[in-house]
């Protein structure tokens, strides 16, 4: 694991993101240890994109965490449900999330429910992936920065977009429609997690991301 990648990272001004390795991850996973989970405050709001919990001993990101006083928690995708009823049992959060989770992995909060289209708190605002897996990718208006669970990934440092079986009908089309918007940052949760528009728009041309024969 590239331990750069670990830790906590300014994006601009009221944006930040940490990232630390998922407690799941196993050598079998399509993803790399370390993911990332995304602070903004917007709107007046304090908000949490993906949260997953420190352990105990990063008691300066804690430090961060209990500074920011989160009020709001937002879960992007149905298998990112990390720490989200923690966040909610520690900070009291409001907490929101897809209309529908995997059996294996459904928070114990019943979250406010997300559709693209949707406009969150803080004025963030929510859109389709075209993955057909429940993902809304999140516009952050006052900071211009998309954020993705796994639309996106950059596992080598370059940015793709993860293969589907919809990749050339819906998702490309989908993620293409988002250039309509002004951002200037894009933030993935998996390898290197900041990146700019005109990496988002190469990585529109570039092949799909797919799990590496062998791994």
């Amino acid at each position: 694991m590239n331990e750069s990648l670990v830790g906590v990272h300014d994006v601009v001004d009221g944006l930040w993101v940490w990232r630390i390795p998922h407690p799941d991850w196993n050598g079998q996973s399509d993803w790399e240890p370390a993911v990332t989970s995304v602070a903004v405050t917007s709107g007046g709001k304090r908000i949490l994109l993906d949260p997953l919990a420190p352990p105990p001993s990063e008691r300066a990101l804690w430090d961060r965490i209990d500074a920011f006083a989160p009020d709001t928690a937002v879960v992007l995708k149905p298998d990112h449900v990390r720490d989200v009823d923690l966040f909610v049992r520690w900070y009291g959060v409001r907490a929101l999330g897809p209309v529908l989770f995997w059996r294996d992995d459904i928070p114990k909060t019943e979250l406010e429910q997300i559709r693209p289209g949707d406009e969150l708190p803080g004025g963030l605002k929510a859109f389709d992936d075209g993955r057909g897996m429940m993902e809304t990718p999140v516009y952050l208006p006052e900071q211009r920065a998309l954020v993705f669970a796994d639309a996106l990934t950059a596992p080598d440092g370059e940015l793709r977009v993860w293969d589907s079986a919809l990749h050339a009908e819906r998702a490309l089309p989908a993620l293409r429609e988002l250039l309509a918007l002004p951002f200037e940052h894009v933030i993935v949760s998996h390898g290197e997690p900041l990146h700019t528009r005109a990496d988002f728009v190469a990585a529109l041309e570039r092949p799909s991301y797919s799990q590496p024969e062998g791994d």
